[in-house]
């Protein structure tokens, strides 16, 4: 179960509360009078099916309450009511299947903005990475992966292109391509400075058996960015972050930045080359993936009760009629 708290103007607080209790999903509505809108306003409390809180968010939505007050999502909430079981029970569905689309909007609003945390980890991230390549040990490329956060923007471009939220594209796109960019910067004047000083080996930054597969891009690279891709947005939809982790380990995105830096920083044009190759394929087929997985699950998981919303919305209509005579 999810709790909702709805600060609404006193004359929309009847309808919301009409449509909270239309909804056999929702159970322990608490109304507080005056307690919102410094005293021009009440509180709503209730608990309400994760599986239908879409429809419920939509009805509150279609009276306006977003733009003279606010509706609240809090998550997590162990509720220990038989109201509370019956509305679950006429849910329907599985509650881990649910998909909260403001929840996951209000994520991708802030992952698609470029912050100095995701840089820093970035940069660590690829220097890590790059460090990894030179030494060949698979264990640092992993550890790369794990501590890599480009994952967030590639979600936000889904969302963004799956919903049609184009104002999160180009934000999203900036933060990951100039992260990668800033980060391979910074990694290779590094390297460059070490390579000139005399401390990098060449031959040493160009092979590695056990980290070749990062400059050698094939089908299998592909393949597995469309399953890492689908996997990775399942695991923010369902709100499962063990899963995410996995997610990371398998994409090759922050290796290839990080051989990048290291492979222009000594010369070595090819593998600069093929790493950069890697790297597109990963954020193709993530971005693929991640936006038909969207795509599906809109289509087919829990349609929001468009009953509700209409009831709603002839409920407004009505009130302003009644205004206006």
């Amino acid at each position: 179960m999810l709790q909702v708290r709805v600060l609404t103007p006193r004359q929309s607080c009847e309808a919301a509360i009409k449509a909270i209790e239309a909804d056999p999903t929702t159970a322990n509505l608490v109304v507080l009078r005056g307690a919102a809108l410094e005293g021009k306003g009440d509180v709503l409390l209730f608990d309400v099916a994760r599986e239908t809180v879409n429809a419920i968010v939509d009805a509150l939505r279609s009276l306006g309450i977003e733009k003279t007050g606010s509706i609240s999502l809090h998550d997590s909430v162990t509720v220990v009511s038989e109201a509370a079981d019956r509305a679950e029970a006429a849910a329907g569905g599985h509650p881990a299947d649910a998909v909260i689309w403001d929840e996951i909007e209000d994520q991708a609003r802030e992952d698609a903005d470029l912050s100095w945390s995701f840089l820093t980890f970035l940069v660590l991230a690829t220097l890590i990475a790059s460090i990894g390549r030179y030494v060949d040990q698979p264990i640092l490329i992993i550890g790369a992966m794990v501590v890599g956060p480009d994952f967030a923007p590639v979600a936000a471009i889904c969302l963004a292109i799956a919903r049609r939220r184009w104002s999160l594209l180009r934000p999203a796109t900036i933060t990951l391509l100039g992260g990668f960019a800033l980060a391979a910067a910074i990694a290779w004047l590094g390297w460059a400075g070490a390579y000139a000083a005399g401390f990098v080996d060449f031959a040493a930054a160009t092979t590695g058996p056990q980290t070749q597969f990062i400059v050698k891009p094939d089908a299998w690279s592909f393949i597995i960015a469309l399953l890492a891709g689908c996997a990775g947005v399942l695991s923010l939809t369902a709100a499962k972050s063990s899963a995410l982790v996995g997610v990371f380990i398998s994409i090759t995105t922050v290796p290839a930045v990080g051989t990048i830096a290291l492979t222009l920083a000594v010369g070595a044009w090819d593998e600069a080359w093929a790493a950069l190759v890697q790297l597109a394929v990963n954020i193709v087929g993530m971005i693929i993936a991640g936006t038909a997985t969207l795509m599906v699950q809109q289509r087919t998981l829990h349609h929001p009760r468009k009953s509700l919303v209409r009831e709603a919305r002839r409920r407004q209509v009505k009130r302003a009629a009644k205004r206006r005579s």
